[in-house]
């Protein structure tokens, strides 16, 4: 009876028992499968545009598109600048702190400090960015390891973006002209920071669908697009621009001299052919864009003309009409008192015309003429000249030098002034200056740019000054102190100049800055140049120094611009019979 009690117990409990166990669980699953429902339907319907609001911020973003700068070129169609793509890499902080134990790894291909990439890596996070930087313009080897990391899955949060680098085919032939950029592409010496706006494009941006590595991988708009900038013409003549800077280098190296400076412009336009300076450096190299080499000093360093002023000082005299072509002035016995100042010439010369004057460069004669001139006569004539005036030329750091009023002058300085001292001006001032010579009277403005008119020009001297002063300039070179910047086959005009550097409130016995300054043909100038040369040792007369670089530079660009030859005549009323006059025996330079 026990047993069968027990048996019917059991049987009893068991369907009902399992009955409600089943409608528990099921309604269990019920229950879940309505909350999963629920949320399914809350996460696709209801909060749909939150949710995918949230997955773009972490798939979409917006990159730049880099904008293409505007080349320079020389006045024949030659590239001087251009932009070329270049690989920068950059990384999301966030991301890339998850592969610290690869940083090693990271820093070895893109050639890179571990430590400094986890220190750059660190200050992103905690400035909370999600865009930096870790290497700009890098070689394609780096960018080409990265990828090869990427591609095998080692690394990510790490791209690679295309930007442009700035190259100049000529290196430091141009360097000083041209300036260089910074490493976002914007100018910042010469050129190119003068003509920054008109050179400088507009960055584009493009959103783009990224992946779990952070590579874009599918392109959804274009937000704005990227505009280039504008291509320059320059006035350079590539060609005399190589040839300036070899014969200048050579004559700096060949002297032992400190620096030099050479400019060559057309005659007639005003337009800059060639610039070049020494030392220069190499402005596609980074570590070489520091210190005093990128002064452009042709236009930045001002110095005292010395004895190639000495043309102006007889174009005032004889413009002012006080002095006529035939005088002629003692400066016997080699010596003249200016109040406790002593005026010396290199040996007695005596008796001088205009001509002989500056065929034998004599200070005393230049003097004479000065003081026997009203002070403002001389001080117009250079201040229409353009020296001590603010330099109208489109290039960054031009200085206009200094010519002091002449109601500050005492009669030593105006006697000084007459040949070049108490007067400071830079290179391209004064070849500017010989220009108004070289164009009959007609000074031009200075320009970088190609003209594509008529150049503008101011009147400084009548046409017959300028041209009788040319002709005394050619006989300067055809038997004078400039007898070395003589071109064979052309007629050169041109006057030397030795100057004392000023140190301390005085001159210096030891230290001197060798120039000429001249234009070829004669007759008719194409082209005017300066050439300056600082602290030559040895020899540092400036027809000894400058002159010789002179004639290389201009002999050579007569040809390349296609100036046909004039032979030897001599131009002007009185040339031919001042240089059968004049004797020179031993002159000064």
């Amino acid at each position: 009876m026990r047993l069968n009690q027990t048996s019917f117990d059991a049987g009893d409990a068991s369907p009902s028992g399992l009955g409600g166990r089943r409608a528990f669980v099921l309604g269990v699953f019920f229950l879940l499968a309505m909350v999963l429902l629920f949320r399914a339907f809350q996460l696709q319907i209801l909060d749909r545009s939150f949710y995918q609001s949230q997955g773009d911020v972490r798939q979409i973003r917006t990159l730049p598109l880099a904008a293409h700068r505007g080349m320079l070129i020389d006045r024949n169609g030659e590239p001087l600048a251009v932009s070329s793509p270049i690989d920068s890499i950059w990384a999301d902080p966030r991301e890339l702190s998850k592969y610290d134990n690869k940083m090693d790894l990271l820093g070895y291909a893109i050639e890179m400090d571990p430590a400094r990439l986890r220190e750059i890596v660190a200050k992103g996070l905690e400035r909370n960015r999600e865009f930096i930087y870790l290497r700009r313009h890098v070689h394609p080897r780096t960018a080409k390891a990265l990828q090869d990391l990427k591609d095998r899955g080692q690394i990510s949060g790490v791209n690679i973006q295309r930007e442009y680098g700035r190259y100049y085919p000529s290196g430091e032939i141009t360097a000083h002209v041209l300036g260089f950029n910074n490493i976002d592409d914007q100018g910042q010496e010469g050129l190119e920071m003068a003509f920054e706006d008109w050179l400088k494009g507009e960055p584009g941006k493009r959103r783009v669908v990224t992946d779990v590595l952070g590579d874009a991988i599918e392109d959804i708009e274009l937000v704005a697009e990227a505009r280039p900038g504008q291509d320059l013409t320059l006035s350079i003549d590539k060609r005399i621009q190589y040839l300036a800077y070899r014969e200048l280098k050579q004559a700096v190296q060949r002297n032992g001299a400190k620096s030099g400076s050479a400019v060559v412009l057309d005659a007639r336009t005003g337009e800059v052919l060639a610039m070049v300076n020494q030392p220069s450096y190499n402005p596609n190299r980074f570590s070489e864009r520091a210190g005093g080499t990128k002064r452009n000093r042709a236009v930045t360093d001002v110095l005292e003309p010395g004895s190639t002023i000495k043309p102006f000082t007889i174009a005032a005299a004889l413009e002012e009409g006080g002095f006529g072509f035939n005088d002629v002035v003692d400066t016997a016995p080699g010596r003249f008192n200016v109040g406790k100042y002593v005026v010396r010439d290199y040996k007695n010369y005596g008796e001088l015309s205009l001509t002989g004057i500056l065929k034998n460069s004599s200070n005393i004669g230049a003097s004479k003429i000065s003081l026997q001139l009203d002070k403002s006569t001389l001080w117009n004539a250079f201040d229409r000249l353009g020296f001590g005036r603010p330099p109208l030329v489109e290039f960054p750091g031009a200085v206009s030098g200094k010519l002091p009023h002449h109601s500050r002058w005492s009669v030593v300085r105006q006697a000084t002034v007459a040949y070049g001292y108490g007067v400071s001006t830079t290179v391209l001032q004064l070849a500017r200056a010989y220009a108004a010579l070289a164009n009959d009277g007609l000074m031009p403005e200075v320009t970088f740019q190609k003209l594509q008119g008529e150049p503008r020009v101011e009147r400084v001297f009548s046409e017959e000054v300028a041209q009788e002063v040319r002709a005394m300039l050619h006989a300067v070179v055809q038997s004078g102190t400039g007898k070395a910047a003589g071109i064979p086959g052309y007629t050169v005009a041109g006057k030397t100049g030795t100057t004392h550097i000023s140190e301390n409130g005085s001159y210096a016995d030891d230290r001197y800055i060798s120039q000429f300054a001249g234009m070829a043909p004669a007759g008719n100038p194409d082209m005017v140049a300066v050439v300056s040369i600082i602290e030559p040792q040895g020899l540092y007369f400036g027809g000894e120094v400058a002159a010789p670089v002179f004639s290389n530079i201009l002999a050579g660009a007569l040809r390349m611009r296609n100036v046909n030859p004039d032979g030897r005549q001599v131009y002007g009323k009185q040339a031919s019979a001042d240089i059968a006059v004049d004797g020179l025996g031993q002159v000064a330079q």
